[in-house]
């Protein structure tokens, strides 16, 4: 991240809280292998002439990110997010003509996999004999739709799957999305459908092993993870559309709330859940007005 660290964004930019969180965040590994990724994928999506004109790229991000509470972790605060809403989403874009960059947190939902079973090795698949594994006949339509759906996104270039675990991973790969996805300019969008964590340790003032339980009742000062919406609109890629995702449980102020990320971020869109309901409708607020989707009941639903 050393590159991204002495960026003219960092010089330039207020944001001293941004500046500090990446600074002292956990080096991300495999940055150059994530920009190649990146690179190639851009190229082949936003230069392509199958068409004769470049396709949009959308980031998709799902999933629900960790804060470790030790540098060797073994503790962490997690949140309950499945990853179904931004998996079936990139489905959606990916049939409407979308390159879909899925940012997802590791072992949450997968695109075209709604239909399968959660353990899919062991409820899908028999074994016929002693050297081959053959798919249940009941599984067998779902299985090789899915199988099927997916080989041919990546195939032709169209899917990049880039996983995350924790805040510090989420934060620094969605860092490296948008500065990559910034030439795109308006063809560029970005679904941040992810739970981020509102609060976060520190890493220099997290504990290195593991917190001793023997110690005494555990009392933790959580710091705020600062508002990356802010410096992804302003600087990172200021000309791609956005929309985020806002959820409350109380559902006297998940409308302010909206309306407040609308103008407080520049958002194109805020997609506002309550926690209740979410699985059935979802409120999409924008500058132009308030539109409420429900969820169509012969088809399947997408969790959060």
């Amino acid at each position: 991240m050393d590159e991204i660290k002495d960026s003219a964004y960092f010089q330039d930019s207020p944001c001293t809280e941004i500046k500090s969180f990446f600074d002292t965040a956990p080096p991300l590994k495999d940055v150059i292998e994530i920009n190649r990724k990146l690179e190639e994928f851009k190229k082949r999506n936003h230069s392509s002439s199958e068409h004769k004109r470049s396709r949009r790229v959308v980031c998709i991000t799902s999933g629900g990110t960790t804060v470790p509470l030790e540098q060797r972790c073994v503790r962490y605060i997690d949140n309950f997010s499945s990853g179904h809403r931004g998996a079936a989403s990139t489905e959606y874009f990916l049939k409407a003509g979308y390159s879909v960059i899925f940012l997802y947190r590791r072992g949450t939902c997968q695109p075209y996999c709604r239909s399968l079973p959660d353990d899919l090795l062991l409820e899908c698949f028999d074994i016929t004999d002693e050297l081959n594994i053959g798919v249940n006949p009941g599984d067998a339509e779902a299985v090789k739709r899915a199988v099927s759906e997916h080989h041919s996104a990546v195939i032709k270039g169209n899917l990049l799957k880039l996983p995350f675990t924790t805040i510090f991973e989420y934060l620094q790969i969605l860092q490296l999305i948008a500065l990559s996805m910034r030439s795109l300019g308006s063809s560029a969008m970005f679904y941040l459908s992810a739970a981020v964590s509102d609060f976060y340790v520190p890493w220099e003032a997290m504990m290195v092993h593991k917190i001793q339980s023997h110690t005494g009742p555990l009392d933790m000062r959580l710091a705020q993870v600062p508002k990356m919406l802010l410096a992804l609109r302003k600087d990172w890629a200021p000309l791609a559309f956005c929309i985020s995702f806002k959820l409350e449980t109380d559902t006297e102020i998940l409308l302010e709330k909206a309306d407040m990320a609308l103008t407080k971020y520049n958002v194109h869109m805020v997609v506002a859940n309550e926690l209740l309901t979410r699985k059935e409708e979802v409120i999409v607020v924008s500058k132009s007005g308030n539109i409420t989707v429900c969820r169509d009941k012969n088809q399947d639903g997408a969790d959060v």
